[in-house]
């Protein structure tokens, strides 16, 4: 059986990056783990420094329950350089060529609305964008 994976954000603002990532893959809040019947409950559990707030992190689950839980955590130091591993957000991928690429644009343009910006653009494939922190990520077609 293979391992399954989490993906986890380090970032400097966890409720404005979640609403990101949100509207980005339609991923929603994850439920706490049981017992617990909030996520303020859950945090309170640890044995954290005064100043460590549940609003420091965000937890967000694919609601089919496919892809990924992503975890998003607030850390101290800002990013400093590009990421090594990144997201391929994949839009549907039949049509013709003129039509992926007009699938794969209007949802590039629908993230920058939503918060992110295009970092380049190799038409006919993919755009690379990054989220409102800064972290890479690519818009291109899913396999037809």
């Amino acid at each position: 059986m293979a391992a399954r994976i989490d993906l986890t954000f380090d970032c400097t603002n966890a409720p404005l990056l979640a609403g990101f990532w949100k509207t980005a893959l339609g991923y929603v809040d994850e439920p706490p783990p049981a017992p617990f019947a909030t996520r303020e409950e859950w945090h309170a559990s640890f044995d954290l420094p005064e100043d460590d707030s549940v609003d420091d992190g965000a937890w967000l689950c694919d609601p089919d329950g496919v892809g990924p839980r992503l975890g998003i955590l607030k850390v101290a130091e800002p990013k400093t350089a590009k990421n090594r591993l990144h997201i391929d957000v994949r839009v549907p991928g039949h049509g013709s060529p003129e039509e992926r690429w007009a699938r794969i644009a209007a949802e590039a343009e629908r993230l920058v609305t939503a918060g992110g910006s295009v970092l380049g653009e190799f038409e006919g494939h993919h755009v690379v964008m990054a989220d409102p922190e800064g972290n890479e990520f690519c818009v291109a077609a899913a396999s037809a």
